[in-house]
């Protein structure tokens, strides 16, 4: 029976630094890999919201002069509805020219287009709706979102490893009884983590009109799922 030579990477600290060792574990008996993802559901406490104001103006300087007007009131009023400094990141500043194509393909200048835009994030979702209404009222003409995401996710990162691991040693099992093996035996483990992704809820409720217009925007946070993703190397044994 032929060996093969599998490097198994470790990681090790030494003196406060987190070094990669390689080792290499021989097998005697064919090796089977597996790649297993399972995510876990939680509830989200937290959403990432755009905002931003887009203005124009038949010079840049004036475009640019019109905007940081216009989105330091935006700044102001988050301020006001207590988000605090460091959960607001600017995320883009454009400029550019703006023109219109009429008969002929005539082109005619309309002026410049100035934006800003920034993520804020916010851990109180009841108020998601008021603030986007707030950030309306205050001059924001650019909104997105909202992504929902939960601040530590690490315990469903740890039942999601849990479940890829022994998801994994059971196909493994089921492979080496299909090629008239008796076991398994675990050579490697690599492990990455996915992004936290919203799981939508499909189901929509008719509001009555009336009530819309009166009511602030409606957000629905629904269930957010952690993944872990594991590749997985083992050994058939007799």
């Amino acid at each position: 029976m032929k060996a093969f030579a599998i490097p198994v990477v470790l990681a090790a600290a030494a003196a406060g630094q987190a070094q990669a060792a390689e080792v290499e574990i021989a097998a005697q008996g064919p090796v089977v890999e597996l790649q297993v993802s399972q995510q876990v559901l939680g509830d989200p406490d937290k959403a990432m919201v755009g905002a931003g104001v887009t203005t124009r103006a038949m010079t840049a300087v004036e475009a640019m002069r019109l905007n940081a007007t216009e989105m330091e009131k935006v700044l102001t009023r988050l301020r006001q509805l207590g988000v605090a400094d460091e959960y607001v990141q600017t995320t883009g500043i454009t400029l550019s020219p703006q023109y219109n194509y009429g008969p002929n393909n005539v082109q005619r200048f309309l002026g410049y287009d100035a934006s800003n835009n920034v993520s804020v994030e916010l851990r109180d979702l009841k108020k998601i709706g008021p603030v986007l209404d707030a950030l309306v009222a205050a001059g924001a003409t650019n909104l997105s979102g909202p992504v929902w995401g939960i601040v530590d996710d690490e315990p469903q990162k740890a039942q999601a490893r849990a479940a890829a691991f022994k998801a994994a040693g059971a196909q493994a099992a089921d492979y080496a009884r299909m090629s008239g093996y008796s076991g398994v035996r675990l050579l490697a483990v690599e492990e990455q983590l996915g992004y936290q992704q919203p799981v939508y809820d499909m189901m929509q409720r008719a509001v009555p009109t009336a009530v819309a217009i009166q009511a602030s925007t409606p957000t629905r946070p629904g269930r957010v799922a952690s993944q872990v993703t594991l590749t997985v190397k083992y050994e058939l044994t007799r």
